[in-house]
């Protein structure tokens, strides 16, 4: 059987059965044929031919033609026919970029940018798609090159991880968790001097272009090597006991301390089911209680995941897997955290756990807009979450319904999901998390004409995220309450909040991305209606984070963004892109938007 492989990342290439055939003429065709790939619903000849040969005598004919010399190299007669025109490859056929979004592809696909070196000159709203693809490949690639770095860490290849950082690195340089990792691998590999001088050079990198210096985490994964001890199992197990007891009551930096030690006892002891457990609980605690620490909770939660997998405990990987897919929803990384949380969903065993895995898969589709799949799983969640009496669980998903809602401009739903969450967390006295349902209900209470009652709300929300120190839940309660001054025509002031939401969010290195554009979309928003001089930066970099992360909603928004500066081609690849996106908020504003 005859083998076809599609390759359209870096230089496209048709390879059949091993031997790189004569590429179709023209850099249109490459640009058809990556469309038609890529395309999310049945593309018709009308809108493929108006899209990349708008500016033909003859657009159809151009189409035709196109597609014919595809065929030809493509080698398969029955391929693009149809209106809507059907792909009809073989089954065997492989595809590079669709391999991606699978999460099956190697590193080795990783061999540039989308159709590098093709400038298709197709026109505005062919370019618009064409970049915003370009830019979530990359941040798919970036993300396969990460985990594969901590695997090979994990398994203790050091410098095969170390190899596959730099590569991630190269994709994104002004990444301060990509440079922490590449340090870290060098240094397990045993090159501290390697690692220190890449720290240097990243701290001149980053002071010289970004004006600032990296997260210290980079500079501290030089020295981070595993602790070690002679081993007492007593010791392990109680410094385990203690370390979660003092997380869980919001101790954190003893209760981390006392997790390194339970990590460095069990090593000791040489139980490696025992280290899986400390390694565990040690991950979860960076990635969810210490600001900035989940590239080592992701390193962490790797290690725990080589000695689970070994020693055939179910448990333990699917905690860790789904941990490491909530760091990746976290970073936007909508791929990777698809493989991690579907892991873990087979491999849940409780009511707990499926609660939980549910919960971050609805989290995940919801940061993409798949409100309808997100609903539907976080409802899951709070069912099997009330069934397992897990009261913190039901209450954050609860949240993250409101939250889908208040997206959707569903505001009387939303206001009574979130109350229903704020009366399990005051229920269960989870202060921590208050301030996050909190801020989302203030803004439907705003949305359904209740001011004061928006303001009351805000002020506890915002005061208890700066008292607890979570950059998120300030920014989320600093963002609505520029909402609510931009409500009462008090524009100077709404600038002011928005833009402080916009820096808040990102004061520490791992921020939640969908957090930071969803600021940036409000900034963008009041700064273009008050032509602020700001307004275009907001724009390009929440362009930028929402096409890597394929947050598809926040795509659309800045599409939008960009028509209301005077941009003619915005409006059209805004209504182009979010055809698939059922939000009859948005359908409002595509609609009215001139």
């Amino acid at each position: 059987m005859s083998t076809l492989v599609l390759r359209l990342l870096g230089p496209p290439e048709i390879d059949r059965d091993g031997v790189v055939v004569r590429p179709p003429r023209g850099h249109k065709a490459w640009a058809v044929l990556a469309y038609l790939v890529l395309a999310e619903r049945p593309v018709s000849r009308t809108r493929l031919a108006a899209l990349a040969f708008g500016d033909a005598e003859d657009p159809r004919g151009a189409l035709r033609w196109t597609l014919a010399q595809l065929r030809r190299a493509l080698g398969v007669a029955g391929a693009l026919g149809g209106d809507p025109v059907e792909l009809a490859l073989p089954p065997a056929t492989v595809v590079d970029v669709l391999a991606l979004a699978a999460g099956e592809a190697d590193p080795a696909w990783v061999r540039g940018e989308l159709l590098e070196g093709i400038d298709p000159g197709a026109g505005a709203e062919f370019d618009a798609w064409l970049l915003v693809e370009r830019r979530r490949l990359a941040g798919v690639c970036e993300a396969l090159l990460r985990d594969a770095a901590l695997s090979a860490l994990a398994a203790g290849r050091a410098l095969d991880a170390a190899a596959l950082a730099s590569r991630a690195v190269a994709l994104n340089r002004f990444d301060d968790g990509a440079h922490e990792l590449l340090v870290r691998c060098l240094a397990r590999a045993g090159q501290v001097g390697a690692a220190r001088e890449h720290a240097d050079a990243c701290d001149v990198l980053f002071r010289r272009q970004l004006g600032r210096a990296p997260d210290p985490g980079v500079r501290r994964a030089a020295e981070a090597q595993p602790a070690l001890s002679r081993g007492d199992r007593a010791a392990a197990v109680g410094q385990l006991d203690a370390g979660r007891a003092a997380v869980d009551a919001g101790a954190v930096e003893p209760g981390v301390a006392c997790l390194r030690q339970a990590c460095a006892e069990a090593r000791g002891v040489g139980d490696p089911l025992l280290l899986a457990r400390a390694l565990a609980a040690l991950g979860a605690a960076l990635v969810h209680s210490v600001r900035g620490g989940d590239e080592e909770g992701a390193a962490v939660l790797h290690e725990a995941l080589a000695l689970a997998e070994a020693a055939a405990d179910r448990e333990i990987e699917c905690k860790v897997c789904r941990e490491l897919g909530f760091v990746a929803v976290q970073a936007a990384r909508g791929v990777s955290a698809g493989r991690w949380l579907g892991r873990a969903g087979a491999l849940a065993i409780d009511e707990r756990e499926r609660a939980a895995v549910l919960g971050v898969r609805g989290k995940a589709l919801s940061d993409r807009a798949h409100y309808d799949a997100a609903l539907g799983l976080l409802w899951e969640s709070v069912a099997e979450a009330r069934r397992g009496g897990d009261v913190r669980q039901a209450a954050w998903s609860l949240a993250i319904i409101g939250r889908a809602l208040v997206l959707r401009g569903e505001w009387e739903a939303a206001a009574e999901v979130l109350d229903d969450s704020l009366a399990l967390v005051g229920e269960d006295g989870w202060v921590a998390f208050q301030s996050f349902p909190e801020a989302l209900r203030a803004e439907a209470a705003l949305r359904q004409g209740d001011r004061d009652r928006a303001v009351a709300l805000l002020d506890h929300a915002f005061a208890l995220g700066c008292r607890i120190g979570d950059p998120c839940w300030e920014a989320l309660a600093a963002r609505a309450r520029g909402l609510v001054h931009e409500d009462a025509g008090e524009r100077a002031a709404a600038l002011a909040w928005l833009r402080d939401a916009a820096l808040r969010v990102v004061r520490v290195a791992d921020p939640y991305v969908w957090m930071h554009a969803h600021c940036l979309d409000a900034l963008a928003g009041v700064a273009i209606a008050d032509a602020a001089p700001d307004a275009r930066t907001a724009v390009d970099r929440l362009e930028r984070l929402a096409a890597r992360g394929d947050m598809r909603e926040l795509v659309v928004r800045a599409a939008l963004h960009r028509a209301r500066l005077g941009d003619p081609s915005g409006l059209a690849a805004a209504r182009a892109l979010g055809e698939a996106i059922d939000n009859p908020l948005l359908r409002t504003a595509l609609a009215t938007t001139v």
